[in-house]
């Protein structure tokens, strides 16, 4: 059976790209532009660029990752999560150890992705979190 919600302004999911590094940004963007109910809203290189725009633009999903100089990813989290708590977080990470996928779903992240995921699945998990229900990469299931 089908699962429907209501999506966000204009009819899509708005997700706002966190990551220190262009090339992870711009990959993921891609992955994002590739669904019609997806909706690139912008893109932060580091924590404070990142409250800024979630401040800005209001996304519904915003896609983390983990291990950022200066003000990491888990307390980046954690600010969003206080300050727009209605914001979704997807931790993304390139490995999933044990303590840094709980120190992110303690912050707050709904989900927790390894950085190797397909569109597909990418694209399913940002409609989950959306929805409020987690995903975790399956690898650190196996953790």
């Amino acid at each position: 059976m089908p699962f429907f919600f209501a999506l966000g302004s204009g009819g899509c999911i708005r997700v706002l790209v966190v990551d220190d590094h262009a090339a992870a940004r711009r990959a993921l963007k891609f992955c994002i532009l590739a669904f019609d109910d997806l909706e690139w809203v912008g893109e932060a290189n580091n924590a404070e660029a990142a409250l800024r725009l979630c401040a800005e633009l209001q996304p519904d999903v915003v896609l983390m990752d983990l291990v950022m100089p200066g003000v990491g990813g888990v307390s980046t989290i954690r600010a969003i999560r206080e300050d727009y708590p209605h914001i979704q977080v997807i931790a993304l990470a390139r490995f999933g150890e044990e303590e840094l996928v709980q120190e992110a779903l303690e912050a707050g992240a709904t989900s927790f992705l390894l950085k190797n995921v397909s569109a597909k699945e990418l694209a399913a998990a940002i409609r989950a979190a959306y929805a409020g229900r987690p995903t975790l990469a399956r690898e650190t299931a196996r953790n």
